[in-house]
């Protein structure tokens, strides 16, 4: 059994590839008609990294105070020079590295390119993506608008009442979370300064410490094949690290368009874009960033238990997919991906339509 041990070790961690020849110049690349999905965890890298440079950009005119959160977001869009287009730069960047993160990991799933020895990446890969959600959480309220304001309260409350339904201290942990996170019973200065240290220090350490780990991991076992019908094999240096860098700055491009000609919140309506002020009537139309309406239109028609519960579960099931899909086909696989593809598009655009058709 321990021989068993040392060589389940050895396969995850081959420490005789651990040196530049075999990580750079021997490394080699399969080439096939999905050799694609092996460009998306760098897309989704360099949008962190834009994250990274505009929210250094954004932090020296930003204040994290419930009375100048938003006049420093209105400073920086209409009088600081570019702001505007760094401030957008900065949202849209979030959306598109929340959204490659996704496809990424269905990619991964479909391709049940998570085998041994692959195991340890595919969990830090999940892991990394409720990072980016925790970005986006964190993130969402800092405007200190009626809509970021209103949906962290939603958001809050659903964590709360998360372990409510639990007996005796196991339903602490909700309440205990929530009311940390809020720094008392209500959304106050105290949420403020601890969603600002979360998104602006925290979380990106913890995600720096992370991707460092996961990229160690996929250089150590190379890009996966098994499933694939490789055709050929090309250089990962320069070839494949020059096609890298195109895409990148592709996306860059593309992003820099989009930033210059639409605002992030253009989509909103005034009221909703308009200071927070306390006490003040709540406006319609308040709901979370598009990568949790797949969880927030449930919590609105289905019972809080089962969405939690169901949630949890998933959770699970995602994170430890190496035990738990190890012998799925897959063909099993790519239909799995398809119907949770489907859910996520439906839910997140005709989501509040098909809640007010449960409504009636």
């Amino acid at each position: 059994m321990f021989e068993k041990i040392i060589q389940n070790l050895k396969d995850r961690f081959p420490v005789e590839k651990i040196n530049f020849e075999n990580f750079v110049l021997k490394k080699e690349v399969p080439v096939h008609k999905l050799s694609w999905v092996y460009y998306l965890g760098g897309m989704t890298m360099f949008c962190f990294l834009i994250q990274v440079i505009t929210g250094l950009l954004l932090l020296p005119y930003y204040q994290s105070n419930i009375i100048n959160a938003y006049q420093s977001i209105e400073y920086i869009t209409y009088f600081v020079p570019s702001g505007f287009l760094v401030r957008n730069l900065h949202a849209w960047s979030s959306s598109f590295m929340i959204f490659f993160a996704i496809i990424h990991l269905f990619t991964v799933f479909a391709t049940k390119s998570y085998q041994k020895p692959r195991e340890l990446t595919w969990m830090t890969g999940v892991i990394l993506l409720i990072i980016t959600l925790g970005f986006g959480f964190t993130g969402y309220l800092l405007p200190w608008n009626q809509l970021s304001v209103n949906a962290t309260k939603v958001g809050m409350e659903i964590l709360q009442s998360s372990t409510s339904f639990l007996p005796g201290i196991f339903k602490l942990p909700g309440e205990f979370f929530a009311t940390n996170l809020r720094g008392g019973a209500s959304i106050t200065q105290s949420t403020l300064s601890r969603f600002f240290a979360l998104h602006v220090v925290i979380l990106p350490f913890i995600f720096l410490a992370l991707i460092m780990i996961h990229l160690f991991l996929v250089q150590l076992h190379g890009m996966s094949k098994e499933n694939f019908k490789v055709q050929r094999y090309e250089k990962f240096f320069p070839n494949f690290f020059i096609k890298d860098i195109a895409i990148w700055l592709f996306l860059f491009l593309v992003l820099l368009v989009i930033a210059q000609t639409i605002p992030y919140d253009s989509f909103l309506s005034y009221p909703l874009k308009a200071q927070y002020i306390d006490n003040s009537p709540t406006p319609a139309g308040i709901k979370p960033e598009w990568y949790f309406l797949f969880l927030y239109y449930p919590l609105e028609v289905l019972p809080k238990t089962f969405v939690i519960v169901g949630s949890f579960i998933v959770f699970i099931a995602i994170l430890f997919t190496p035990i738990f899909f190890k012998k799925v086909s897959i063909k099993f696989h790519f239909l799995i991906v398809l119907f949770v593809f489907a859910y996520l598009v439906i839910s997140t655009v005709w989501g509040g339509d098909i809640v007010q058709i449960i409504r009636k």
